[in-house]
């Protein structure tokens, strides 16, 4: 990367708010946890995609504090939280509702982008009634999502190397899919946290083969079970969520759920456009704190 411009100061003021951080256990993993904002408030869950973590929502979790009591975990084999043997999309679906639980949050709003919208999406299928509703952000169902199909052509993910510097290590992050992000200090800021120390430098947090041992499940057979709220956000630009996919994603909901196109935003919109994103996201929750969930 080159030099890296002065972040805005809502970007800022959101990075220094105060925030918990805590481990939940869930079939003898360690699953870290970061939460924002009041315990009395209603809870909101965000997850990440895959090979990413809870930071990439850190300087959006402010931004939803003055209603809710916001959460962010690491999924099993990615950022701070512990690896696994195998990684299954049912399990990280435990791992969320495993959050909500712990932080007393009842019945939770989910947000999840990339493969963290098909984790939302399992949650929302085979927990529909403790959850509040569910936001999936850029997840194109019928189809691979781009994190792990990198990671079984065996890329980037496979085969991460070790840096001597934290700031080289740095310089080699980049987005899967590819694609141009005007906000570098807030790609620098994510690909920072992406990273942890070891003998001879620095490299990536995730595990290395959490898609190759990753159980295979059919995320549209469980997108057409969803019996709770759920809306989709996703990019104008996306190279992944196409009309097509919208499509097949709105048939498989009996054409009764939202689709919401964030303006001049790629797959990874959360870095793209976080003001516009936030916007689409308090929307959504405004409304549905006048609606009941799907029958």
């Amino acid at each position: 990367m080159s030099a890296t411009p002065s972040p805005p100061s809502w970007f800022t003021s959101a990075v220094a708010t105060s925030h918990r951080k805590s481990t939940v256990e869930v079939r003898g993993c360690p699953v870290n946890v970061l939460d924002w904002g009041s315990s009395d408030r209603p809870g909101l869950v965000l997850v990440h995609g895959g090979a990413a973590h809870a930071h990439w929502w850190s300087f959006l979790a402010p931004q939803l504090t003055h209603g809710y009591h916001v959460a962010a975990l690491d999924l099993s084999g990615h950022g701070d939280s512990g690896w696994r043997d195998r990684y299954d999309f049912e399990v990280w679906a435990e791992e969320v509702l495993a959050v909500a639980n712990t932080l007393g949050m009842d019945r939770p709003i989910v947000v999840g982008h990339s493969m963290g919208g098909f984790v939302s999406i399992v949650a929302a299928a085979l927990h529909g009634p403790r959850l509040g509703g569910t936001i999936v952000v850029d997840s194109p169902v019928r189809r691979p999502d781009p994190e792990s199909e990198e990671g079984k052509r065996g890329g980037a993910f496979r085969n991460p190397k070790t840096y001597p510097s934290l700031d080289e290590a740095v310089e080699h992050f980049h987005l899967i899919p590819p694609q141009p992000c005007d906000n570098t200090a807030i790609v620098d800021f994510v690909a920072r946290r992406s990273l942890r120390q070891v003998e001879g430098g620095w490299t990536w947090k995730f595990d290395p083969m959490v898609f190759a041992r990753q159980e295979p499940r059919a995320i549209h057979e469980y997108l057409a079970r969803v019996r709770t709220r759920i809306a989709v956000l996703h990019g104008q630009f996306s190279a992944i969520l196409t009309p097509e996919v919208t499509d097949t994603m709105s048939a498989l909901l009996g054409r009764s759920a939202p689709f919401v196109e964030i303006p001049q935003a790629h797959h990874h919109l959360l870095l793209d456009q976080p003001l516009a994103f936030i916007a689409a996201v308090r929307a959504l929750l405004a409304d549905w704190q006048h609606s009941t969930p799907r029958a």
